[in-house]
């Protein structure tokens, strides 16, 4: 359980020209491009938010089980796509590192001592997450092709089901407030399990306002077929942090 938790955050892009769906919706509807204006500006911005180029968040990682541990964690965040987040469990500080290209572990509660870089499937997911302002921001101008499926419910909300495409033909859908215009339900990259690949949703919840910024502060992760689910809460988010370059190299 604890191996699976530290790999979470590989669940959460390119600048090419890209476009929004042309279809026309159905009377009354927004289209995609609107979708994506309201969204922008429901979370501060565009220009606020390509103003950020770092970004620190601190909390804790529900890991559940029968005594339901809590462990600490801090994620740094730096463009392009670069991450680095620590681990406290049981005194022993985990290590997981992304430069953008390459990414490593350090996992000693495992008790393997030596820095593992990821595994293939592993770096695929860590090369289709988004940087830190998330898939839908400035989408066009990233080279997402953005297309409005239709309306569903998302935890009793309306939302908007947008498809985002990537140049690289990765498709990964996002479901947008009908209200505020936040993101409500993220798709994930599907998790191997028992040698089957299981969908995977992560919903965010209870946004709050940093630097005039909108962040959500639960992030939870379910896997389709597992019961149980993982969590991470935030407690501090910093923006813009001095983030040196060295952190997001290979851990010695």
């Amino acid at each position: 359980m604890i191996r699976k938790l530290f790999l979470v955050f590989l669940l959460v892009p390119v600048m090419h020209p890209g476009f929004v769906s042309g279809n026309s919706p159905p009377a009354g509807e927004l289209t995609a491009a609107q979708i994506l204006e309201k969204n922008a500006a429901a979370r501060g911005g565009l220009q606020a938010w390509k103003a950020v180029q770092t970004m620190t968040m601190s909390g804790k990682l529900e890991a559940g089980g029968t005594q339901n541990v809590e462990l600490p964690f801090v994620l740094r965040l730096k463009r392009p796509r670069k991450s680095r987040m620590e681990l406290d469990f049981r005194g022993q500080a985990a290590v997981q590192v992304y430069d953008g290209t390459n990414g490593w572990k350090a996992r000693p509660f495992l008790n393997r001592k030596d820095v593992e870089p990821y595994t293939p499937e592993e770096l695929k997911a860590a090369t289709q997450q988004s940087d830190l302002d998330g898939p839908l921001m400035d989408a066009v101008a990233r080279g997402y092709a953005v297309e409005l499926e239709g309306t569903q419910t998302v935890e009793g909300r309306k939302a908007y089901n947008l498809k985002i495409t990537r140049k690289d033909a990765q498709v990964r859908h996002v479901w947008v407030d009908a209200d505020t215009f936040l993101e409500l339900k993220i798709e994930g990259t599907p998790r191997q399990l028992d040698g089957k690949y299981h969908p995977v949703h992560m919903y965010l919840r209870e946004y709050r306002t940093v630097s005039g910024l909108k962040i959500p502060y639960v992030i939870e992760t379910a896997v389709d077929g597992v019961k149980q689910t993982e969590k991470i809460r935030i407690q501090e988010v910093v923006i813009n942090p001095s983030l040196q370059d060295s952190l997001f190299t290979k851990p010695s």
